[in-house]
């Protein structure tokens, strides 16, 4: 299939080279359909529902546009919300609530057996579907004229290396740049081909070796949670789904600037976060900005005191947890996210910073270990699985084999680290960028041959393709 690595490149450099053969409107085309021929690979009747919501949300928004009257203009976007997440509703969370409430009514003494349905959730629909839903709500708030291209709207949209796992891009950043030419850069092309080396580099090298430990971890290969053991898990997890999505966030962002489009920055060091709001403005900036934007402000802020403040902050991340899958399991890492938000607010609220180069790193040794907290709930399958994970750190239980785990995780961990320091002490968005090109062209090749030799021996899908 097209998601797969290796045939996501071969793919992309054949697009590449068919793209800047044609001219501006031809190149609208060409990428529209081959986003197209992309997503309906792997199943075409995906394809005509991203089409059939693309079409609604085309027209809807022109009529929200050409309406005067404020109530009709009210209604096309309600209607075209309950269109939108009504789609995702079903396909993402029709069995997750119908067996809840079983569950539910069961309690009650009630027996009641509703239907499950054997639904196969389509690729990326989360992130097309916010996309969509930004993009009605910035055409009636104003922010943003409507499309009146298909093609161009159809290509926001769907534009490959962003339709299936992010990052979430704004209409007011994305949309212009569809709708504009666009030249040949090959400063840009160069920047791009590093940013994708170091995508794979996160990916096949730190990611997929982490995801070894990690599976073992969770899946109970080390036999029962002990300490030693959910520290492993915990750790490999936790730098696995950085490694996996900031290696596919960084992917994305190379391909887009070899088509001559920029992406948003995605991911920012987040794992040297001095506080959990500090963290999210690090981690997944995309969705964390659209919560922010599209849901949060919208309850209210902060603008109406301090209770609802902090439901504003616990709604905000629970519904962020239940974005990520139909699972108690996300609601629970939502609501750890939420609820240390309200707190952190709560205790930090006009208090000056700290200064301090040994308090800060406090602070990150803890906001670290506050996120590895949720990350056990987010990567177990169930909530009986992840209070498992959690009563192991009570019991104390040693394995022959731990201390060459620790060592491997170390090896793949550590050089992650290193990389995240160097980027937040220069600010460049990928290793040594504002160096040499000869500097960087040897550190491309390194890194090649570093993926080549030390890549994970097993595929691993990407993370994120699952939301």
């Amino acid at each position: 299939m097209l998601f797969d690595t290796p045939i996501y490149v071969a793919f992309l450099c054949c697009v590449v080279l068919a793209y800047w053969c044609v001219d501006f409107r031809n190149q609208n085309r060409f990428l529209l359909l081959a986003s197209y021929f992309f997503y309906g690979w792997w199943d075409w009747r995906f394809l005509c529902l991203m089409i059939g919501s693309t079409v609604i949300d085309y027209l809807i928004a022109i009529k929200i546009a050409e309406t005067e009257k404020q109530q009709v203009r009210r209604l096309f976007l309600v209607l075209s919300l309950v269109i939108n997440f009504s789609i995702l509703g079903f396909f993402k969370y029709f069995n997750f609530f119908a067996d809840s409430l079983s569950v539910a009514l069961g309690s009650l003494g009630i027996h009641a057996s509703l239907p499950l349905l054997l639904i196969i959730l389509p690729p990326g629909i989360s992130f097309y579907t916010f996309q969509e839903v930004a993009y009605i709500v910035d055409v009636y708030s104003g922010k943003l004229p409507p499309s009146r291209s298909f093609l161009d709207y159809g290509l926001f949209i769907s534009l490959f290396p962003h339709l299936i796992a992010g990052p979430i891009q704004r209409p007011s950043h994305l949309l212009p740049q569809v709708q504009k030419p666009r030249h040949w850069d090959s400063a840009k092309a160069f920047d791009g081909l590093m940013l994708i080396l170091e995508g794979l580099f996160r990916k096949c090298v730190i990611a997929d070796n982490c995801a070894l430990l990690a599976n073992a971890a969770f899946s109970g290969a080390f036999g029962r949670p002990t300490f030693p053991v959910v520290l492993l898990g915990t750790y490999a997890f936790a730098w696995q789904i950085y490694g996996d999505f900031s290696g596919y966030s960084s992917i994305a962002r190379g391909s887009a600037q070899l088509l001559g489009f920029h992406f948003m920055v995605n991911f920012r060091q987040p794992y040297l976060a001095e506080s959990i709001q500090d963290f999210w403005r690090r981690w997944h900036i995309s969705l964390s900005t659209w919560l922010r934007d599209y849901l949060y402000i919208p309850l209210g802020g902060s603008r109406r005191g301090a209770t609802r403040t902090y439901g504003n902050l616990l709604t905000t991340m629970l519904l962020g947890g239940l974005w990520h899958g139909a699972n108690w399991t996300f609601v629970v890492w939502g609501g750890l996210h939420g609820g240390s938000l309200a707190v952190e607010r709560k205790l930090t609220e006009g208090k000056p910073e700290a200064p301090g180069r040994l308090r800060r790193w406090v602070r990150r040794i803890f906001i670290f270990h506050l996120v590895c907290l949720g990350w056990i709930f987010f990567r177990a399958q169930s909530l009986g699985s992840g209070w498992g994970m959690l009563r192991g750190l009570t019991r104390w239980g040693w394995r022959p084999e731990l201390p060459s785990a620790f060592l491997f995780l170390a090896m793949f961990s550590v050089p992650l680290m290193l990389l995240d320091l160097s980027l937040e002490s220069s600010g460049d968005e990928y290793c040594l960028a504002s160096s040499t090109t000869q500097s960087r062209v040897v550190l491309g090749l390194a890194c090649a041959v570093v993926i080549a030799f030390l890549g994970a021996n097993q595929v691993n899908a990407f993370i994120y393709f699952q939301f």
